[in-house]
C-alpha cells in the first residue's frame, strides 16, 4: 500500500467517526491553545515591563539607605537615615563623579491635598530640578520648580495629570493654590501623562513634586529632616554606567567614613538589575502556567491512545482481511500511526488558530498585552504531532501483531 493510499484510508476512518474524532482532538487543541496563550501572556508581560524600565533609561542608578535596628527589631533596606541631600549634592560634583549627568534626591510621603472644597490623597515627593531629567518626564503645561525655589524653600508644586484632574477638574491648575495642612502651595506646572507602571502596579500620573527644602521644612518627620529616602542618579550614557556606579560607591564610602564596601550603609541598584528581576519573575510564571497547560496535552494524548485502541478493536476483521490479502505488519502499523498522527496534527493546528485568535481578542478585555510567539506556535504543532505519534505507537503495534486467522475468526 502506498503512502498516498495510507493517508486516504486514514482520513476516511477518521471522517467516518466525526464526533469521536472531534472529541479526541478537543483535549489536544485545548492544551495547545492554552500553551500559546500562557506563553504569549508571559512574553507580553516581560515586554511591557522591559519597555517601561527602558523608557526610564538604561543609564539610571538608584541609591537607597541601609537598614536600622530598633529595640532588637531589624528594619528592612531603606529604613535607615544614612543618605542626605548633602550626599546628593556631593554626587553632582563633576570633579569627583565625572560620569554622573544628573542627580535627584527624593523623599516621599502620602498626604492629603486640598484645593478649595476638593481634597485628594496622593504621594508628595520632595526633590530637585534634576527629578525631571532622571525620571525622563516632561511637562504638559507650566514650568518645573527651579534651583532658586530650592534655595528659598518656596511653597511651589508640580502635579501629575491624574492629581490635577482630581483636584481641579476642567479648570487650568497652573497658578492655582493647593493646601497641605496649614501650608499653601502654588501649582507651577502639570506633568505629561505616562500611565501606570506594571512593575510597581501604581499610577505614575498620581503624584505631586515639591522642592526638597520645602519638603524638609513642612513634611519631614523627626529629627532627621535632612535625610532622603533615595537618590536617583543618571549616568552620562549607558556605556559609562559602570564607571558612574564606581564613582558613586567610592564617594559615598568616603562621605560615610566606611573603610570597606562591607561597612557601607547604602545599596546601589541599576535599571538592568530591575529588568533582570522582573523578567525572571515573568519567566518563572510563564513556565508554571505552560506546565499546567501541558497537562491538558497529556490528557489529550491519552485520549488519542484510547480512541485508537477502540478503533483497533472495532476493525479486527478489517485487519485480518488485509493481512490475509498480503498486508505486512509494517503496513498495518503505518495505517494506525497515520490516523493517530492526523488526529494530533489536526488538533494542534486548530489549537494554534484558537490561541492566536485569543491572543488578538483578549487584550481588548484585559489590561495585559499578549505576544504571539511564532516559535511557540511551531513548537506546539510539532508537539501535537509527536503526541499523536507517541500515543499511537501501542495501538498500532497491537494491530500489527494480530494473527490473520484470529482476526478473521472474531465476531
Amino acid at each position: 500500500m502506498s503512502w498516498l493510499e495510507t493517508f486516504r484510508t486514514g482520513a476516511q476512518a477518521i471522517m467516518s467517526h466525526r464526533l469521536r474524532s472531534g472529541l479526541t482532538m478537543l483535549g489536544i487543541l485545548i492544551g495547545i491553545a492554552a500553551v500559546i496563550l500562557t506563553v504569549g501572556l508571559g512574553e507580553g508581560a516581560s515586554a511591557q515591563v522591559s519597555n517601561e524600565i527602558q523608557s526610564l533609561g538604561t543609564n539610571l542608578l538608584t541609591v537607597t539607605p541601609g537598614s536600622t535596628t530598633t529595640g532588637g527589631v531589624r528594619g528592612g533596606l531603606g529604613s535607615a537615615t544614612s543618605l542626605t541631600a548633602a550626599d546628593a549634592t556631593a554626587l553632582a560634583n563633576k570633579k569627583d563623579c565625572p560620569d554622573v549627568a544628573a542627580v535627584a534626591p527624593v523623599s516621599s510621603r502620602s498626604t492629603v491635598l486640598v484645593a478649595g472644597s476638593t481634597n485628594w490623597t496622593t504621594t508628595v515627593s520632595g526633590s530637585t530640578p534634576g527629578w525631571l531629567s532622571v525620571h525622563s518626564r516632561s511637562l504638559l503645561e507650566g514650568n518645573f520648580f527651579t534651583q532658586d525655589d530650592i534655595v528659598k524653600a518656596n511653597p511651589v508644586m508640580v502635579l501629575g495629570a491624574t492629581t490635577a484632574q482630581e483636584l481641579f477638574g476642567a479648570r487650568d491648575p497652573v497658578g492655582q493654590s493647593v493646601s497641605i495642612g496649614t501650608e499653601t502651595y502654588t501649582v507651577e506646572g502639570v506633568l505629561n501623562v505616562v500611565g501606570s507602571s506594571s512593575a510597581s502596579g501604581t499610577s505614575q500620573d498620581d503624584l505631586a513634586v515639591i522642592p526638597i527644602t520645602t519638603y524638609q521644612q513642612h513634611l519631614a518627620f523627626g529629627l532627621n529632616r535632612t535625610s532622603v529616602s533615595s537618590i536617583v542618579v543618571e549616568a552620562t550614557s549607558k556605556n559609562t554606567l559602570s564607571a558612574a556606579y564606581q564613582e558613586i560607591n567610592d564617594e559615598l564610602l568616603a562621605l560615610q567614613g566606611a573603610a570597606t564596601p562591607l561597612a557601607a550603609d547604602f545599596t546601589i541598584t541599576t535599571q538592568t538589575q530591575a529588568l533582570t528581576t522582573a523578567t525572571s519573575v515573568d519567566h518563572t510564571l510563564t513556565i508554571l502556567l505552560a506546565g499546567i497547560a501541558a497537562i491538558s496535552l497529556l490528557v489529550g494524548g491519552i485520549g488519542v491512545m484510547n480512541i485508537m485502541l477502540v478503533s483497533v478493536t472495532e476493525r479486527i476483521r478489517e485487519i485480518g482481511l488485509r493481512k490475509a490479502l498480503g498486508a505486512t505488519p509494517s503496513v498495518i502499523r503505518r495505517q494506525f500511526m497515520v490516523e493517530a498522527s492526523v488526529l494530533g496534527l489536526a488538533g494542534g493546528l486548530i489549537g494554534v488558530l484558537l490561541g492566536i485568535g485569543g491572543a488578538i481578542g483578549l487584550p481588548h478585555l484585559i489590561s495585559n498585552p499578549i505576544v504571539i510567539s511564532p516559535s511557540a506556535a511551531v513548537a506546539a504543532i510539532v508537539v501535537s504531532l509527536a503526541i499523536g505519534l507517541g500515543f499511537g505507537v501501542y495501538p498500532a503495534s497491537r494491530a500489527a501483531r494480530m494473527a490473520p486467522i484470529d482476526a478473521l475468526r472474531s465476531e
